[in-house]
């Protein structure tokens, strides 16, 4: 049987650990061509001999997305390995300063947002241009839960990820008549390294975390990753500028 993506060309950013090298895995094989993405080299390298070992097409990109002429020619070099570019999971993201917004620091903050935000614009930017010229294409958002509720502490990443939401949704209202499709997948708490190391600031932080699991676990990358197959394949056809919550649950405690 056909993959959901069979013959896609699929851009993954942040694809060197974590949710983006799973979706970069799962794009794969579901029959997508891949270009893995991440300022990670050796990351970005193991993701795609992962991808080439079980057959799959691939070639990883080292690209800073908060860099516009690196973002430029991240796609420029999609379209050069494989001829166009079908989808995209726009995937990179930091967790920023913890702390009460009072004592959060005008750099720290500013990081987070360009990390998390302005990169999603330079990204969507030129991921929209190059598929308005072929007539179409999907594009994925990870924002993340933080995206629709508070979480005390960690101010300029609710922030960063409140506003993905609202350049996604804009984004896709603007192309609703192009065939491009974009949206966002809010994951909750999922087994990544960047979790890991967030955790491990404090116990306490951990505690707090693993107690508002309602299912009594985090969730895997993997999880993550089929959600994002299935938002950027033909099957969901007449889903654009959704916020799908992919959490277990967890925003309804």
């Amino acid at each position: 049987m056909a993959g959901l993506v069979e013959g896609k060309v699929v851009l993954v950013t942040g694809a060197a650990s974590g949710i983006g090298r799973a979706s970069a895995l799962a794009f794969g094989r579901e029959g997508a061509k891949v270009v893995v993405s991440d300022v990670d080299e050796a990351g970005g390298k193991a993701t795609v001999d992962a991808l080439t070992k079980t057959g799959s097409e691939a070639r990883f990109l080292r690209t800073d997305v908060t860099d516009e002429v690196q973002v430029e020619a991240l796609v420029r070099g999609t379209i050069e390995a494989f001829g166009r570019l079908d989808c995209a999971h726009n995937n990179v993201g930091i967790t920023g300063p913890v702390g009460p917004v009072h004592e959060i620091d005008l750099e720290g903050w500013q990081r987070t947002l360009t990390t998390n935000l302005a990169s999603m614009f330079l990204c969507m930017k030129h991921e929209i241009r190059a598929m308005l010229k072929q007539g179409g294409g999907a594009i994925v958002n990870t924002a993340s839960g933080a995206g629709v509720v508070a979480t005390p502490a960690l101010s300029p990443y609710c922030a960063s990820k409140h506003g993905l939401l609202g350049l996604t949704k804009t984004a896709a209202l603007e192309n609703a008549r192009t065939g491009i499709r974009i949206n966002a997948i809010l994951p909750g708490s999922v087994d990544t390294p960047m979790l890991q190391r967030f955790m491990g600031i404090d116990p306490r932080i951990e505690k707090l975390i693993r107690a508002g699991q309602p299912g009594g676990r985090l969730g895997r990358p993997e999880e993550i990753a089929e959600a994002a197959v299935w938002l950027c394949s033909d099957r969901a056809s007449f889903v654009s500028g959704s916020s799908m919550i992919v959490d277990g649950a967890a925003v309804n405690r």
